[in-house]
């Protein structure tokens, strides 16, 4: 009993941590809406990937690269000033 127990608590926090991993347009914890804003990012602390010769989460060779994207805040995006111009909600060229 104690087994089965200890197994249904487990499948419960694995389903609970895959749900908030699928949806990354709400940081964890909140119900703030998001979007992935490209060229924000510094390097090392993007969220994930944006295509080729990208992967995920802290990829990112050099700040503010297109290619990577960051969460903020939804609306703020193309208000985001960076030195390569304003942030974009498409990815740009590397």
């Amino acid at each position: 009993m104690k087994t089965l127990a200890l197994t249904a608590a487990a499948l419960a926090l694995a389903s609970l941590a895959g749900a908030a991993l699928a949806d990354d347009t709400k940081p964890a914890g909140t119900g703030a809406a998001m979007e992935k804003c490209y060229g924000v990012a510094m390097a090392g602390k993007n969220d994930c990937k944006a295509g080729a010769g990208t992967s995920c989460a802290g990829s990112a060779k050099k700040d503010y690269d297109a290619m990577h994207w960051k969460n903020v805040p939804a609306g703020t995006c193309t208000s985001i000033k960076t030195p390569n111009g304003m942030g974009s909600l498409t990815p740009g060229k590397a």
